[in-house]
Order: structure tokens, then sequence, then C-alpha cells
């Protein structure tokens, strides 16, 4: 079994010039720090774990086997933001337990984890305390020895400090001690991690660093592409977030593999389709796939949201506990299907294929051409579509064929907003508008399928009620407001269109 512990804390060293290592300061004047005591000096003996080409270190992923400490064990450390990660537990074991290899199989996608770099430190503890006597973060000095174990086995040593905040500690703490530390000779570490800087001193190279993005006045294919490496990158980070249920990895991963997928359609006078296509169907399954966790659990949301508006007069029978069983039952599954969809080949093999066509991108002529004048009318192209649709569904009768129809529109807003958000860091805020707008009409018709979703959902489980003997009365006024809800959507649907569709929005991705 693996436990998680979200790891923030920020890493000093000793300032140029500042004359040899200085001790870490006495931090017990700096509030709301009360006293400081003294817990030690333990020994820690780490082996560190990657492929031959150091992938989990390119992604900023750190996986050891430690021993000495209070938290003896294996290790996996997953950034979050910079000075915060979640570092996640297994215990002491011969080889990588198989719930931390699953963590990083979106970057090892088969390749062997080998021992990589020994880190030997002797840490010297200290515990920032309240005036209540409660935690309030952990300062430590360590003085490293680092041992590459491939290659020609390199070696180096520092010294370095680190001050890690309690459980549930306020992070504005951390700004607060930094003074205090600046003040005695010290710095913020230039390393991100004692990873990052031993496989630069011991010989055996950094990764190398992500790509920047490119100026405005790069090419359409430039800013295409860094958009398509974000997404794929936004996938495969957010990987290990899903496989254990962090709220809304499952959510954005969905939205990564859309977006990749709208922009190879968007910008197909960028990229060839005949290599895209294939690619972007992919990703539809994957999407689906991910959608089965995903759509159940906002559903289960909505149910007990609206119930839960419902007066107690009204609710007849065991509602409460059927829409657990359905929601549990459900989760339960989706969850155990998610976890096969993504240790499956069809999706590391959909990884390697995306790795493989950023490596080599199947550019069309366009793709030289400058941003403005490609984008901007790729985007407006969408726009065309999604006003085509619009037409279709308010000429619709209402019932289930306007349903489908607003769907279909939904979707389409949702190509023209991705399609405006990539095309954003060229187009600036001409684009930035325009997608606001498409936003918005996105979000209108989402609940209004949500609705639809609903209903659905809501005529099977009353069916399985009235099959169990209960009521089914509650699920009946349940789908009565839904259906009220709907054509409130419906009748707000015209007036929202016509501003987000008024041409000033589209002036400067026209001119």
């Amino acid at each position: 079994m693996a436990d998680t512990v979200r790891e923030i804390e920020r890493k000093y060293e000793a300032r140029a010039g500042a004359g040899g290592t200085p001790p870490l300061p006495d931090l017990s004047a700096a509030a709301p720090v009360a006293s400081v005591t003294d817990r030690g000096t333990a020994e820690l003996d780490a082996v560190y774990y990657d492929t031959a080409d150091h992938r989990l270190a390119a992604a900023g992923i750190t996986l050891r086997r430690r021993t000495g400490g209070t938290d003896a064990g294996w290790h996996v450390k997953l950034p979050v933001a910079p000075g915060v990660r979640d570092e996640v537990h297994a215990p002491l074991s011969n080889g990588v337990p198989r719930t931390l290899a699953a963590l990083v199989r979106s970057r090892t996608r088969g390749a062997p984890l080998t021992p990589l770099i020994r880190i030997v430190s002797r840490r010297e503890v200290r515990h920032l305390l309240d005036d209540h006597g409660t935690l309030l973060a952990e300062a430590s000095t360590d003085d490293v020895t680092a041992t590459l174990i491939t290659g020609a086995g390199g070696t180096a040593s520092w010294t370095e400090f680190e001050v890690e905040l309690a459980p549930d500690g306020d992070p504005a703490l951390l700004d607060t001690l930094e003074p205090h530390l600046r003040a005695a000779g010290l710095r913020p570490s230039k390393a991100p991690s004692k990873l990052g800087r031993a496989l630069k001193e011991t010989g055996a190279g950094a990764p190398a660093p992500a790509p920047k993005r490119p100026s405005r006045k790069a090419g359409a294919g430039d800013h295409v592409l860094a958009f398509l490496r974000e997404q794929a990158e936004a996938v495969a980070a957010l990987d290990p977030g899903a496989r254990r249920g962090t709220e809304d990895a499952v959510h954005q991963m969905r939205v990564a593999t859309r977006r990749l997928r709208s922009a190879f359609r968007t910008y197909r006078k960028v990229l060839d389709r005949r290599v895209t296509d294939p690619v972007g169907e992919e990703l539809k399954w994957l999407a689906a796939e991910l959608g089965v966790d995903r759509d159940r659990e906002v559903l289960a949301e909505r149910l007990n949201e609206r119930l839960d508006e419902v007066p107690p007069d009204l609710v007849h029978g065991p509602v409460h506990a059927r829409l657990r069983t359905w929601s549990g039952d459900g989760r339960t599954g989706s969850r155990r299907h998610l976890t096969a969809v993504l240790d499956g080949k069809r999706y590391l093999r959909l990884l390697d294929t995306l790795t493989a066509l950023l490596a080599d991108p199947p550019l069309r002529p366009a793709a030289d051409h400058p941003a403005r004048q490609v984008l901007a009318k790729a985007v407006l192209s969408d726009y065309a579509r999604l006003a085509g649709r619009v037409e279709h569904a308010l000429s619709t009768e209402a019932g289930h064929d306007r349903d489908v129809a607003l769907h279909d529109a939904r979707k389409a807003a949702k190509r023209a907003r991705y399609g405006a958000e990539a095309a954003t860091p060229a187009l600036g805020k001409d684009a930035k508008r325009f997608a606001k707008r498409m936003k918005a009409v996105q979000s209108l018709l989402g609940e209004h399928q949500d609705s639809v979703m609903a209903r659905d959902a809501l005529r099977a489980i009353a069916a399985d009620a009235e099959a169990a003997g209960e009521s089914a009365f509650t699920f009946g006024v349940l789908h009565g407001r839904e259906e009220q809800c709907a054509e409130r959507y419906e009748r707000e649907f015209p007036a929202l269109w016509a501003k987000a569709s008024d041409a000033r929005w589209r002036k400067g991705l026209e001119a």
C-alpha cells in the first residue's frame, strides 16, 4: 500500500563569496516561530532510479530507495508546482514496487528502471514550533555526497539547507523565513532537487530544458507545435494523478486529449492530416475511456445537488442510498477500468506516437507562413462552422433532435475555443477575447447537455428502484426539474449567442 504526502519546501545553498558554508541560522526570532528544538542527526542513504536516457529527471520526477531516517522506504516525488511535490511512499523491497512503477509508466513506457545515482546525506534536523508547541516546519542542514553508479562513476559533495512545511502548514511561513536565511549568507538553490544537482556535478548530464514558447514573430508551425507539446506533456504529467484519483486529474487529462485532437483539425493547413487523423482517432478513444469515470462523477455531483434542493416531504423512499449505490458501483468499476486503460499497450503506444510526431512533425507549407495570417484564418473557419450548427439548432423543434443539435453546437464551440487558445500567444488579446466568448457558449450548452444526461440517468435509476420495490416518485420529481432547467437554458441561449457572435469579437482576427 502506498501513502502520499504533500511536500512544500525550499532549498538553499551558501551564497557566492560567503566565505565557507554558514551554519543554519537561529530562526526563533521569525514570527510565528516561538522556539526551535534540535532533533539530532540522521544518516540517509538513497539510490535513485531512472531510465537510461533520464526520462524521470527530465520530467522533474524522482524515484528512490532510501534507508535511514524516519521514512525509510521507496519514494516517488511528483511535481505539483514550484517547490511543491507529492511524495508517494511504499515499504522497502528489493525491486521497484509495482504501485510506484505504475505512477511513472507514462514516462518510462516499458523502458527499464535502473540505479542511476547514490546520494548519502548527513542531516541535522531542527523543528520550528509555535507558542503552543505545534510543529510549523522542519529545517535541516544536509552534507551530501553523490556518486554516479552508471558510466565513469563521478562523485560530488556539497552542503544544502532545506525548510519543509509541516503537514497543513501555511506556505506564507516560507516567505517569512527567507529574509533570515538570506541574511545568514544563504540563497535559494539553483538546483530543483538533490538529484538535479547530482546529475550535473557527477557528469551524468542535466536533463534538456523544456522548449520555450516561440515569439509572436515565429511562424505558424512553431506556435502550433508549442501548443501540441504543452498538451502532450499535460497528458503524461496528469497520468499519475488520474491513477491515484487526484481531484480533477482525469478531467484535465481528458481536456488535454481533446485540445490535441482539436488542434489537429483546426490547424490542418499546418499539419498533414494523413498523419494526424489516425492519431486524432486514438485521442478520441482515450478521451472516451477517461470519460467513463469523469461523466459518472459529474452526474453524481449534479444529482446529489438537485436532491438537496427537493423539499423533505417530496423525498419518498431511500433516495439518498439509491444514489450512493448507483454512484459507488459505477465509480468502482470505472476506476478499475481506467487503471486497465492506462496500463494497456494501446495507451502507451499513443504516448509514443505523440512523442514521435512532435520530434518529426508532418508540417505543410503553411507552417512557414506568418502566424497571424494562418492561425486567424483557421480560428475564423472554426467560428463559421459553429455558426452553422447554432443556426441549425435554433431552427430545430424542441425535443430529442434539438438536444442533439445543441450538443453538436457545443462541440463546435469547444473546438473554436481551443483553436483560439492555441493562437493566443501569437494573436494576443484578439484571440483571448474570442476564446472567452466561445467558452461562455460552450459552458451554457454544456449545462444543457448535462441536463440531458441527468434525465437519462434518472430514468435508469428509477427503473432500478422500482425493480427493488422502492418508490420512484422522487426520481420523477428530479426528472421534471431537469426538464425545467433544460428549457431555461434553451431560452437563454439565443441572447447569449447574439452577444458571443457580435462582430466586434472577431474584428481583430479578421484584420
